[in-house]
């Protein structure tokens, strides 16, 4: 992997030391660099979709990542999806979106997938994802989707254990109804993380490290 650059391109600089640990433990030997841009997501929440304006921006940040000499661009936000395979299509160099390898991981895993949010504007693009993955990769899937009402609210005003108090509540009520359960956002994944291996029902899975995982095999 030595002499390779990632471009983490995110939508809320928290973000940052999330991926910043995670490629310094999984991507010995790759240089890293981030963009940050939270209009982005603040647009696509306060319009309650991804607007063709803020497609173009997401596509503009991605051609100045390539720009910038990386060799592998990783987008970090699920509800920004749509705008990172369009603008994939255009870039000299391969783009992933950050919940792929996890949505293929689950349809992997088994049939009756469970996914959680705390935006309804990430629900259903990663819920579209995961039945695009599972159409090409020839298998059915049975999706259940609950949205944590108020958890990102909470998270915007400083109140992390309520966010973790709801999305706690609707991964025990999903555990009894799927095979395995998907996390639609990054910032979920510190919440899974509470919960022992042990005494999980289902396995519950995050996309940061998995999208990390997956560009270690790539980037070799």
């Amino acid at each position: 992997m030595n002499g390779k650059t990632l471009a983490l391109i995110h939508t809320s600089s928290t973000l940052v030391p999330l991926f910043q640990q995670l490629c310094k433990t999984r991507l010995p030997g790759v240089d890293t660099f981030n963009i940050a841009d939270d209009s982005l997501i603040k647009d696509v929440i306060a319009r309650g979709r991804l607007t063709p304006a803020t497609a173009r921006r997401v596509a503009g940040h991605i051609a100045s990542a390539e720009a910038a000499g990386a060799d592998y661009i990783l987008v970090t936000c699920s509800s920004i999806g749509a705008a990172v395979e369009a603008a994939a299509a255009f870039t000299g160099i391969p783009v992933l979106r950050v919940d792929q390898p996890m949505a293929d991981a689950a349809v992997k895993t088994g049939e009756r997938i469970g996914v959680v949010a705390t935006l309804p504007t990430t629900l259903e693009p990663t819920a579209d994802l995961i039945r695009r993955r599972a159409l090409s990769a020839g298998r059915r899937v049975e999706l259940t989707t609950r949205l944590c009402e108020g958890a990102f609210d909470a998270l915007m005003r400083g109140d992390a254990a309520a966010h973790d108090a709801r999305v706690m509540e609707a991964l025990a009520i999903l555990s009894g109804q799927v095979d395995v359960i998907v996390l639609a956002q990054a910032s979920m994944a510190r919440v899974a993380d509470q919960i022992p291996l042990d005494k999980r029902r289902v396995p519950i899975l995050a996309s940061p490290p998995l999208a990390i995982d997956y560009l270690a095999t790539v980037l070799a």
